[in-house]
């Protein structure tokens, strides 16, 4: 469970970040990238203890 929520962290931060950096004009550090990172990030949580308590 533990390595699917880091799995669930890592891609939905990767893919916040990326979305979030697109509306910020390709900055990563900017304010929606980050906001995007943690949104995606929360979203990969909220993802992976849904597929681990279906198990």
């Amino acid at each position: 469970m533990k390595k699917l929520i880091y799995l669930g962290i890592t891609v939905g931060g990767i893919a916040g970040g990326w979305l979030g950096s697109l509306a910020d004009h390709g900055n990563w550090l900017g304010v929606w990238g980050i906001i995007g990172t943690m949104v995606g990030s929360l979203a990969g949580i909220w993802a992976a203890v849904k597929l681990g308590s279906d198990q």
